[in-house]
């Protein structure tokens, strides 16, 4: 177990303890978080998330969570007059950062993907960028999801995955050398950013996360690969019946 480990827990740490460490990374690179991502993604992330917005397809009336939405980068893509698009993060500061940019027609809430703050069967469709692989217990907040979306309801996510075996030594490379010194450079933050690489390298891999989402009771589960498997969608249904 690495010393990263140790200090933002993985083993012997208890869950409540566990999801504080996680916030204070987020805390800690909150005011350059977005900066950061453009540079950890050479500015691709930013195409990722308007794929996925697309396959979300928001529609009139609904009411769409994006849970860890941070500063809003998502719920900015779905926001509209005719709907409700609410970020829900367990990071205050993260969101603060969001508040400050004066986003149109979002709203916030502070919550975690184990206790969601929203009534059962009350959500049209729930997003979660690059946010459920920091849960305390993903499969708990897969099934918090499940909960608070309506029958016929989408979910969504956006995750790192694994990528494809031509590309992987090199992808290896620059996550495992490059975005920590990046984190050193740009946000100050060298062992956040190492904790972000180690919990994307632990992430299961397309077909496991496939097979976990089944699981919590999602139907018509899919993924498709975004930029040769180094990003995955993956999308459920909460059956209606």
């Amino acid at each position: 177990m690495s010393d990263l480990s140790k200090t933002f827990g993985y083993k012997d740490v208890a869950p409540d303890e566990r999801e504080r460490r996680i916030r204070r990374v987020f805390d800690t690179v909150a005011p350059r978080y977005d900066l950061m991502n453009d540079l950890m993604s050479l500015g691709i992330h930013r195409l990722w998330k308007r794929a996925f917005v697309r396959m979300v397809a928001p529609r009139a009336s609904e009411t769409i969570v994006d849970l860890a939405g941070g500063t809003g980068d998502i719920a900015r893509l779905m926001a509209g007059p005719d709907r409700t698009v609410i970020v829900c993060d367990p990071s205050t500061r993260m969101m603060a950062a969001g508040r400050a940019r004066g986003l149109a027609h979002v709203g916030w809430a502070a919550g975690t993907g184990e206790a969601l703050p929203f009534a059962d069967a009350s959500v049209d469709a729930l997003t979660i960028s690059f946010g459920i692989r920091n849960a305390t217990d993903m499969r708990a907040a897969l099934r918090e999801i499940h909960r608070v979306l309506k029958p016929g309801g989408r979910f969504y996510c956006l995750e790192f995955s694994r990528a494809a075996a031509p590309i992987r030594p090199f992808y290896d490379f620059f996550s495992l050398t490059l975005i920590p010194r990046l984190g050193a450079l740009v946000a100050r933050a060298p062992d956040a950013y190492a904790y972000l690489v180690e919990s994307i390298r632990r992430f299961p891999d397309q077909e496991s996360m496939q097979r976990i989402v089944a699981e919590a009771g999602f139907a018509d589960v899919s993924y498709r690969n975004l930029s040769f498997g180094i990003a995955c969608v993956h999308a459920g249904t909460k059956p209606r019946g």
